[in-house]
């Protein structure tokens, strides 16, 4: 993957960049918002991992940059990564982005190759958000008729829908066959009123319909 770095922490910015570039991945790595703004300009980036609280206010430009970047080239996928779960703007990028979004917390990732295939999830157009960032981000809203209609199973695959794990990676947590999932999901999309679409992600849709409602 071609991946920018945002961060302004040293260590972590230039140990981060270290160990994607061992795993063969092109990495840049950047300290501040302008230097992430000429890289994504300058040269094709697949996902790009954004610290929240960059210079030179350490409030929120990291988050304004990721919208900015965004309209600017949609076709990133966006992972931010943080220390805190801003909530100002964060809800609109996740709902606005649909697809390529991630959003993880610093202190609750420790294994690289999870990391990793987080990165490469959402560089795919999938997501790959904390359950923390989602009970923050979403905690406040109530479920609607269509979501709490879905079986209890049903609503624990939407929430590994929402982490951004695979049909197989839902079957591996519970313990079940790859066919038993597609059930699953097919109910879901069901439930929720989901149609096949060729302009809209089925599966992006009900995470974000979960998302809205929790």
């Amino acid at each position: 993957m071609r991946i920018v770095i945002a961060e302004d922490l040293a260590i972590l910015r230039d140990g981060l960049a270290q160990l994607l570039g061992m795993r063969g991945h092109d990495v840049v790595a950047v300290g501040d918002v302008p230097a992430l703004h000429a890289t994504v300009d300058a040269r094709p980036i697949d996902v790009a991992v954004i610290d929240i609280r960059m210079p030179p206010r350490y409030t929120d430009e990291g988050l304004r940059a990721a919208i900015e970047m965004r309209q600017r080239h949609p076709r990133i996928g966006v992972l931010l990564f943080s220390q805190y779960v801003e909530t100002r703007f964060a809800r609109d990028l996740v709902a606005d982005g649909a697809t390529g979004i991630g959003y993880l917390l610093k202190e609750r990732v420790s294994d690289i190759d999870e990391f990793i295939g987080a990165l490469e999830r959402v560089a795919a157009g999938g997501t790959a958000l904390d359950p923390e960032v989602i009970d923050q981000l979403f905690g406040a809203s109530r479920r609607d008729d269509a979501v709490s209609r879905l079986t209890r199973r049903e609503r624990e695959v939407l929430h590994l829908m929402a982490e951004g794990r695979t049909n197989a990676g839902i079957a591996a947590a519970f313990v079940i066959t790859e066919r038993a999932v597609e059930k699953h999901v097919a109910n879901i999309f069901t439930k929720l009123g989901l149609t096949t679409s060729q302009h809209d992600h089925r599966r992006v849709m009900a995470v974000l319909r979960y998302l809205e409602r929790r």
